[in-house]
């Protein structure tokens, strides 16, 4: 049986995520087999799993560090929100249904069965199980049938790392409130601290370690510097897009290939634009609310969660207008997922999928339809690009079926007589229900040349490998590995 750990944090996106894909690489290279697992995720960012479901794209990338499949078993509860207050339930890789965040409250003591489920089965196949909590240890308001940190920590006997961000500010009364407000028989779960993204003189921060432990009684177990290279690994949800959005434009950018991505409200699956992004001859940028689209040589529209109502925001921010000028003056559109469904003339959802029953016009753009239905498309896939003959792999996530006129030209080939997405008469106009083009190297550099710039040769694939490498390096270096060894429990 595996021995395990669980990795809470002071708040969201503290580096959890991070931190636990490096771990997991860590204990890789020592040679022990490794598993992630999540009890409850909530992110639009998912990837499809091995076994034919969907997963936090988060745990993708643990698995990825741990040399393994994604499974549906290591995030067992996902959380895709989906409107202003509600989110969708996918439980072992699976659609469930919908919840309002009032009513998933009380709903989400159920899920504990299913998670624990999970978790025994990878606890079967590892050494080492390495779990992450969700959002902040310290939410007591919402500790009542909690299933994503002290409530399956407790239920399934797993001690506890607390992280704490130094970067936000405030870590010390972070750390210690969090030991101040957990509930006594929580807080002994807790089994010592590490502080997250230090900049700048560690030294300077080792009376704020001593302080810690001291009002706390854990041990300090690391202090991790800031690891730059880390903003080349995928998001894990919109909320990390912010650090994206507010970098500088690189220095030179007027010979690079411009591409623009609106951010709409329910963006998802946004990892497919990170290859674009590391392509030094390429100059991508995520454009938020109140501000105009900038001049682009390709704009592209992203998935969503929620297409009928991101394209609604899409107007109202005038973005709209700005691809149609883009559109005139010869620049090229590519829509992946829901992206493509907004390209079209409608989007119908007889059922109520998304909202009320009914259906809108879309940007009109591509000569396809839209029609929302229950059934969701989870399949990795694999073919070629029409154009081109040029391979890729990847995957569909999504629920809906498009046709039209355009469809006659489709975007990509996936074998046996499959085809998938549409292409405008001139050829600028391009939609997609297949997520990932970006992440194929030659996939990717065709895409270049079309557009008119040249392929750095970059493997996309190599470099996420190289910064796992280099994050583990980074931890050995920063963090007691052997004592958290020994905190492990056999389970």
């Amino acid at each position: 049986m595996a021995r395990t750990l669980m990795f809470q944090g002071t708040g969201s996106n503290v580096g959890k995520s991070l931190l636990v894909a490096g771990l997991c690489r860590v204990l890789v290279r020592r040679g022990h087999g490794v598993l992630p697992f999540k009890p409850q995720n909530m992110s639009n960012n998912a990837a499809v799993t091995a076994d034919g479901g969907e997963i936090g794209r988060a745990q993708a990338l643990q698995a990825r560090a741990c040399g393994v499949a994604p499974s549906v078993h290591m995030n067992p509860v996902l959380l895709k929100p989906q409107g202003g207050n509600g989110a969708q339930i996918v439980v072992q890789g699976r659609v469930v249904g919908h919840a309002g965040a009032r009513d998933y409250q009380t709903r989400k003591g159920d899920l504990m069965p299913a998670v624990l489920d999970s978790f025994e089965r990878l606890k079967r196949d590892a050494d080492f199980v390495l779990v992450e909590g969700a959002g902040s240890a310290s939410e007591v308001n919402l500790r009542a049938r909690d299933i994503a940190n002290m409530g399956f920590a407790r239920a399934a006997d797993v001690p506890v790392i607390l992280i704490g961000d130094i970067e936000r500010g405030g870590v010390i009364a972070a750390l210690v409130g969090t030991r101040t407000v957990l509930p006594p028989e929580d807080a002994a779960m807790i089994r010592g601290f590490i502080v997250n993204r230090m900049r700048g003189d560690a030294g300077l921060f080792a009376e704020g370690m001593r302080i810690i432990a001291g009002h706390t009684g854990w041990p300090a177990l690391g202090l991790v510097p800031h690891f730059e290279a880390a903003g080349k690994l995928p998001a894990e949800d919109a909320y990390d897009l912010a650090e994206r959005l507010s970098r500088p434009a690189p220095a030179g950018e007027g010979d690079r290939l411009r591409v623009v991505v609106p951010v709409l409200p329910a963006i998802a699956n946004f990892d497919d634009l990170d290859p674009l992004a590391a392509e030094p001859g390429v100059s991508l940028a995520m454009v938020r609310p109140g501000r105009a689209l900038p001049p682009a040589d390709l704009i592209v529209l992203p998935g969503s969660k929620a297409t009928i109502a991101d394209l609604a925001a899409l107007c109202g921010q005038g973005w709209d207008i700005d691809i149609q000028a883009h559109r005139r003056r010869g620049g090229a559109v590519l829509g992946l997922c829901g992206g493509y469904q907004m390209l079209g003339r409608r989007i119908e959802d007889p059922a109520g999928i998304e909202g009320p029953a009914g259906g809108v016009d879309g940007l009109g753009l591509l000569d396809v339809t839209t029609v929302l239905t229950g059934d969701k498309r989870l399949l990795a896939v694999a073919g070629r690009t029409v154009a081109d003959g040029m391979a890729f792999q990847g995957y569909e996530m999504h629920m809906g079926r498009t046709e039209g006129a355009d469809c006659a030209r489709p975007l990509v080939d996936l074998g046996d007589g499959r085809i998938d997405g549409a292409v405008s008469a001139d050829g600028l106009v391009l939609g997609t229900y297949v997520h990932g083009l970006f992440a194929d190297n030659g996939q990717r550099g065709a895409w270049l040349r079309r557009l008119g710039a040249g392929g750095s040769g970059l493997d996309h694939d190599a470099m996420i490998e190289a910064v796992l490498d280099g994050f583990a390096a980074h931890l050995e270096a920063h963090v007691d590995i052997d004592r958290l060894i020994a905190l492990a429990r056999q389970a």
